[in-house]
């Protein structure tokens, strides 16, 4: 073997075709998502009449704390900016470098990250058919601004993502279950004290992000850190058994 060849197979684990099929998987789920979301669209008067009941669920539960966040946002300049950045780029931008760096730097451990964000999200997704539901900004007479609306020159209402964006996929928040599948990850995978703060507080930070955005609910946050929080079980359950089976004898 080259040394050239040395060089590849110590980069890509597995070679480039393998590299190129997990990319394409990542990508099929992104053309899965537009199949859902145009079932989605179809379902305009249930999508706001499930944002409603989450509404007055969470007025009824004395806890309708998103409009006091988006006002924090709104007194700070820089919190725009940085909650703008923070939504368009938490989800495929960042969850795309965390499984290149984890299948790179991590390859036995890429897997189990791969199978948990994917089956997390497909149920996402099918969550999106059966449950449309309007998020928040589309509420403003019970308190709600459109965030991104207001302040970016990016958002779901402009041209071209308005047709490649799903406007009633609040519950459950896939930014909210990606980042904590990720972030746990991240923070578990990294050697650095200071990598591992920081990406233990990436989920909450996402978590205000999309609620201060007027883009979810906090019950969409609780629903997708369940959902993150089961998958996470079943695709790590040999692990469970192992490690809390030993304890308990």
């Amino acid at each position: 073997m080259t040394s050239y060849a040395a060089s590849v197979s110590r980069r890509l684990p597995r070679g480039w075709v393998h590299l190129f099929l997990q990319v394409a998987i990542w990508l099929g789920f992104y053309f899965l998502y537009q199949l859902v979301r145009g079932h989605a669209d179809q379902n305009v008067t249930k999508a706001f009449t499930d944002g409603k009941w989450i509404i007055s669920t969470e007025e009824r539960l004395h806890s309708l704390v998103e409009p006091s966040f988006q006002r924090i946002v709104e007194s700070h300049g820089f919190l725009i900016d940085l909650t703008t950045y923070t939504y368009w780029l938490s989800q495929f931008a960042v969850v795309g470098i965390a499984l290149l760096w984890v299948y790179f730097r991590y390859h036995d451990r890429f897997y189990d990250l791969r199978n948990t964000l994917v089956i997390a999200n497909v149920i996402g997704l099918f969550g999106y058919a059966l449950v449309p539901t309007a998020p928040p900004r589309f509420f403003p007479a019970d308190g709600f601004i459109d965030t991104l609306a207001l302040h970016a020159r990016v958002n779901q209402g402009s041209g071209f993502l308005f047709h490649v964006t799903n406007q009633y996929a609040a519950m459950p928040s896939l930014h909210s279950m990606d980042a904590i599948i990720v972030g746990l990850t991240m923070a578990y995978l990294c050697r650095n004290r200071i990598a591992k703060i920081v990406w233990l507080l990436w989920a909450p930070w996402v978590w205000f992000t999309v609620m201060s955005t007027g883009n979810h609910y906090w019950l969409d946050v609780a629903a997708g850190v369940l959902l993150a929080g089961i998958v996470a079980a079943g695709v790590h359950w040999r692990w469970l058994i192992a490690r809390f089976g030993a304890r308990s004898k």
